[in-house]
């Protein structure tokens, strides 16, 4: 209970937390953001890191002080959102012979894949660039890409402008808005409102298999 908590403070007091790791660690703040990008990315076991939140934060942040820069941030994060990605895709690939032998790997099974590669094949690679602003989702989907059918090079393409237009999108945002007397004594609740408004293509998923689904 203590551990959620603590998670929830940091998840809605971003601008805080990042203001003073900075203030504690300077240009070492980089890396700490970077870290965090990659592993959100990168391991499937951690999709729950606040991605989108954390990108606004580190933008506004950028404005209010000056310390960080911009131009720093933007491809350094997009860099650590595509090793994230590549290394999500690769382990999808190396365990896509035991999924399908096995049935199960962790929480992935068979039919997940086969859901997965049919809704690829119907929707294109529009929708590696879509599930990238999607908490857990874009987590998720490249390791899915990974132990499906999707080619590398096709793979690639569409991460790559996902991760552009993802990163520097809501980093610019922040630095746009962020430093704003309203957001800034409305951060937790823009915070709040950047999350329901990610999670809302799920919520509207789930309410499709389960009511229009069976209506049709």
């Amino acid at each position: 209970m203590e551990f959620i908590k603590l998670a929830l403070d940091f998840f809605l007091h971003l601008d805080k937390h990042l203001a003073d790791l900075l203030t504690q660690y300077g240009t070492l703040t980089y890396a700490i953001l970077f870290l965090i990008i990659f592993v959100e990315t990168g391991l499937i076991v951690m999709p729950l890191l606040p991605g989108d939140s954390l990108l606004f934060a580190a933008g506004a942040l950028a404005a209010a002080t000056g310390k960080l820069e911009l131009m720093v941030i933007i491809p350094l994060l997009i860099t650590a959102a595509l090793l994230g990605d590549n290394v999500n895709y690769f382990v999808g690939k190396f365990f896509s012979k035991q999924i399908k032998a096995r049935y199960r790997i962790l929480f992935f099974k068979r039919e997940y894949i086969a859901e997965t590669e049919a809704f690829y094949e119907k929707h294109g690679g529009k929708t590696v660039i879509m599930a990238r602003f999607i908490p857990i989702v874009r987590t998720i989907a490249p390791f899915v890409a990974g132990a499906g059918s999707m080619s590398y090079p096709r793979y690639i393409l569409f991460c790559l402008t996902g991760a552009v237009l993802w990163v520097a999108g809501i980093t610019s945002l922040g630095y746009m808005f962020g430093n704003y007397e309203l957001v800034k004594k409305n951060f937790e609740l823009v915070l709040l409102g950047i999350i329901f408004v990610s999670v809302l293509p799920i919520v509207w998923q789930m309410v499709k298999v389960k009511f229009l689904t069976k209506e049709a």
